[in-house]
């Protein structure tokens, strides 16, 4: 496949959990979050000089890919790793920005309230992670096992997702008659023993059986 083609079918894929478009660089904080958002997912790529639309409209200034260098440098924690293509489609360049899936989550960004949070990479969208999300990446890095009793708490964790299709954090403590504190901890112990999983409807966040 020529260059042209190669690019072409990547933007026929639109925007989605691995793909994301952006038509101009000129917020390094700003596109901090794409990078740590696939860092902390699946990883993913960056077509730069691409509109929404799909339309390919060209990199103007090499001072875009220094914002981006910027961003995975100082706006990213622990620094994000980045490669680089550049393609000429038409006589318009594209830079392709691959990032890799991170081995060391959660990757922060620092936002523009000066902020250092984690996002995730959820359809075509950077989505804020929870509280959950940040214990069951604490507890994949820990030396120190995962201790569980099954208690009424956990078993009514599971009685209910045997007959309910997901449940919500705030669902689960409330209706369990628990601490929030104590929800978090069982709901990100079953995630990492692979029990439950996370899923995702209308950007919240959400607990299935596995």
């Amino acid at each position: 496949m020529n260059k042209a083609g190669y690019i072409q079918n990547l933007i026929k894929q639109g925007e989605n959990q691995f793909q994301d478009f952006k038509f101009v660089i000129n917020n390094s904080k700003k596109i901090a979050r794409s990078l740590v958002a696939f860092a902390n997912t699946k990883g993913g790529r960056l077509l730069i000089g691409v509109k929404d639309n799909g339309n390919i409209t060209g990199v103007k200034t090499e001072e875009e890919f220094h914002m981006i260098e910027a961003a995975a440098q100082l706006y990213c924690k622990p620094e994000i790793q980045l490669t680089r293509k550049d393609w000429l489609v038409d006589g318009k360049k594209v830079l392709e920005i691959t990032i890799q899936e991170s081995k060391n989550k959660p990757q922060l960004a620092q936002t523009e309230e000066n902020k250092w949070l984690a996002f995730v990479r959820v359809d075509d969208e950077n989505i804020l992670a929870n509280v959950v999300m940040l214990q069951v990446w604490k507890k994949k890095n820990s030396s120190k096992g995962i201790k569980i009793q099954y208690a009424e708490a956990e078993n009514f964790l599971l009685s209910y997702l045997n007959n309910n299709d997901f449940i919500s954090l705030k669902q689960f403590f409330k209706q369990a008659a628990i601490s929030r504190y104590r929800a978090i901890n069982i709901l990100s112990n079953f995630i990492v023993l692979d029990l439950i999983e996370i899923t995702f409807f209308e950007n919240e966040i959400y607990y299935k059986s596995k």
